[in-house]
């Protein structure tokens, strides 16, 4: 295979198939040694993340100091705790 002007290589088909990749379908690159490894990801983590947000209660609910009070909380306990 060559790399063409913008780094870019083609998938062969059968590989594409094999691996069931599809335009668009998400892919991991690692490297190992002096070797570039693609792999599918096992599942979509965003994908997850938006059928439970979808499915559960309104996230309007929530408030938007509890962030800020649970720090104040840690930090309470961090310094009682010297």
């Amino acid at each position: 295979m060559k790399i063409g002007p913008k780094g870019q290589v083609v998938i062969p088909r059968a590989m594409r198939k094999a691996l069931k990749l599809d335009p668009g379908s998400k892919v991991l690159f690692t490297l190992e040694d002096d070797k570039l490894i693609l792999k599918k990801p096992t599942f979509d983590a965003v994908a997850v993340f938006e059928r439970i947000a979808k499915s559960g209660n309104s996230v309007s609910k929530i408030d938007p100091h509890a962030y800020e009070e649970e720090l104040e909380e840690r930090y309470k306990r961090a310094l009682s705790g010297r």
